[in-house]
């Protein structure tokens, strides 16, 4: 499994990063690779996804959600296995850092290629840094300001 962190500073204040953040759909406006997210419920989002030249989709499940803390998931179902958690921490009124932590098993020879030669690493660090760019430039903001509770306490990084 590979494993990714990476930490960016945003000039936003923290609700403003932290609701970008909740805005799943506007994921393909500043992830590359990813085609769609349509958020099925409060909890599960369907994501198609074409890396590569490989095509997939797959559902996560939001498993702890704290309001201007933190987001943590895991995919579910399917051949695409990772989960990760979004940290947000404030730093003044107007900075906020984004704490990125994601763990991912590659599956397929190409996938595990690219792993290897430090790829998924880029392609997930470069996804934060224009989710700054995003988030700065005034996206779509919304926000959701539910909590959800993990079910399983080991399930979350």
């Amino acid at each position: 499994m590979s494993k990714v962190k990476e930490a960016v500073d945003v000039e936003v204040p923290l609700r403003t990063a932290y609701d970008q953040w909740t805005q799943f759909e506007e994921f393909p406006k500043f992830m590359e690779g990813v085609e769609e997210v349509r958020q099925l419920d409060d909890r599960h989002n369907h994501w198609t996804t074409s890396i590569g030249g490989v095509r997939r989709e797959f559902d996560t499940e939001i498993v702890d959600q704290l309001p201007d803390d933190r987001i943590t998931w895991r995919s579910i179902g399917g051949d695409t296995q990772q989960r990760g958690s979004v940290r947000f921490e404030r730093l003044d009124d107007t900075h906020t850092r984004v704490e990125l932590t994601m763990d991912v098993e590659p599956t397929g020879v190409a996938e595990k290629g690219a792993s290897a030669l430090g790829m998924i690493d880029r392609r997930i660090k470069g996804d934060l840094h224009r989710f700054k760019d995003y988030v700065e430039s005034g996206g779509d903001i919304g926000g959701w300001r539910g909590r959800i509770r993990p079910e399983d306490p080991s399930s979350t990084l």
